[in-house]
């Protein structure tokens, strides 16, 4: 099973004044895939809200391998890393490719939050099942209480 991909155009407004990407887009970059893998299997804002339930981040890292530039068409994917075994907690990982080469990855751990009482909290049982279907990295690892 291939994992979930998008691509994204650079635009003028990723770039900083010495023409590199802004740090903080790439970190964009891997917000927009995550809804977007997240709204392709029905979990829409929409249904966040109507669940009471949605995704937040505790930790977000990116490592850059090569230069981008305006204009170019990457690749971005998303990977289960770990999961927790009552699937509070998760940890993903994007790459960031140009023509299949890598040029930036970005790690990170987060849990579903409810919404109302700001705690974190197993999600409904469709999002188990669907956000289990998830690609997994080949250092995926079960998320302990520790963690």
């Amino acid at each position: 099973m291939e994992p979930f991909m998008q691509e994204i155009m650079i635009r003028w407004s990723d770039l900083d004044p010495n023409g590199h990407v802004r740090h903080s887009v790439y970190y964009d970059y891997g917000a927009q895939i995550r809804i977007a893998y997240l709204q392709k299997q029905g979990f829409t804002i929409h249904w966040m809200k109507q669940n009471t339930i949605g995704p937040v981040l505790f930790r977000e890292e990116a490592k850059f391998y090569r230069e981008l530039n305006a204009g170019d068409t990457l690749t971005i994917d998303v990977r289960l890393s770990g999961l927790s075994d009552d699937h509070r907690k998760w940890s993903m990982q994007h790459q960031i490719l140009r023509d299949n080469d890598l040029c930036a990855t970005i790690t990170l751990d987060g849990a579903w939050l409810n919404l109302k009482t700001r705690r974190i909290v197993p999600p409904p049982k469709e999002l188990v099942e669907k956000f289990g279907e998830m690609v997994k990295t080949e250092d995926f690892q079960v998320i302990t209480s520790g963690q």
